[in-house]
């Protein structure tokens, strides 16, 4: 089912699960996230909390550019550690026209102001690769195919979470989640292994029923062995449009039930070109490499003043 919501400002398409995501966010990790974010920022004395006091105090989140709207747990975690409550006027997954009222902080002063950038690098961040993962899976979609447009393991160290979380809000795969999410053999492992066929059965002998076994392949020769010793998943790297789909339509040929992932030099722009009946995951490491970041602010405003998205002093 689609929800249809239209606040001031504000288009969003969002779907039923979208708001249940963040129950996928163990709550300690989550504020253990936030508590290491914080201390990177702020390992020792705040110098500028004697500026501002710890006078109860309101701020208003401000989206300055479109996009999708995601990371409020993250956002939420930061500010709970810091005695700060986020008042949210947008589901997560709100497809955001600038300049929105997204939500409003409360708290003292200085823990607001400590929770500030932090926070907004975390949603901006999120935001982004949520934005990047809806335009890819709007740009499948419009071509009729019906796969999986996944993210990868392309991210950022320590933030991988966040970027994760996002690609599910814009409504892609996450991929495995890490090492133990998937046997990969890639490109590295079957020379190592001395082979394919010798990579897939010591793949096989490390996992079980619960774990499949993917294999990078960069030749029909390769994805058929790597099909015929048992690898579930062949992953056809680097492959150009006019390759990639004789070669995948061969394999299914041959072995029906052999799952064909596309990857390499994939972009928003000729992502359409990838889709194709034998193709069954499409991942972009694009989606959080790339991504640029939402661009967010966080305004303080007096009690009974109207908040403004570009405050200047008089």
């Amino acid at each position: 089912m689609l929800f249809l919501v239209q606040p001031p400002s504000v288009e969003t398409w969002q779907f039923a699960e979208t708001s249940d995501l963040a129950l996928l966010l163990p709550p300690a990790t989550l504020a253990a996230l936030a508590d290491g974010w914080l201390r990177e920022d702020c390992p020792g004395l705040n110098y500028a909390a004697l500026v501002t006091g710890a006078a109860p105090s309101q701020a208003v989140l401000w989206a300055k550019s479109p996009g999708v709207l995601a990371g409020r747990p993250f956002f939420d975690a930061v500010f709970a550690r810091v005695s700060c409550q986020v008042s949210w006027f947008f589901p997560e997954g709100s497809k955001l026209v600038p300049v929105a009222k997204v939500a409003e902080v409360r708290g003292p002063a200085h823990c607001l102001l400590m929770g500030e950038r932090v926070a907004l690098n975390t949603l901006a961040r999120c935001s982004g690769v949520a934005s990047s993962a809806a335009a890819a899976v709007e740009a499948a979609r419009g071509t009729g195919w019906a796969g999986h447009v996944a993210g990868t393991r392309k991210t950022t160290p320590g933030f991988r979470l966040v970027e994760k979380y996002g690609l599910l809000v814009g409504g892609a795969a996450s991929h495995r989640y890490d090492l133990g999410g998937l046997v990969m053999v890639k490109d590295n492992h079957v020379v190592a292994a001395g082979g394919v066929k010798k990579a897939v059965q010591r793949a096989q002998q490390a996992s079980d029923f619960t774990l499949k076994v993917e294999v990078e392949c960069s030749s029909l020769q390769e994805a058929l062995e790597a099909a015929e010793a048992g690898a579930d998943l062949v992953l056809l790297d680097n492959f150009r449009p006019e390759e990639l789909h004789p070669t995948a339509e061969a394999l299914k040929a041959r072995f029906p039930s052999v799952g064909v992932e596309a990857s390499g030099g994939i972009t928003l722009g000729n992502l359409p070109q990838f889709c194709g009946p034998h193709i069954d995951v499409i991942s972009l490491g694009m989606l959080t490499q790339s991504a640029p970041a939402l661009d967010f602010s966080l305004k303080l405003f007096a009690d009974g003043a109207t908040p403004v998205p570009y405050a200047r002093r008089s």
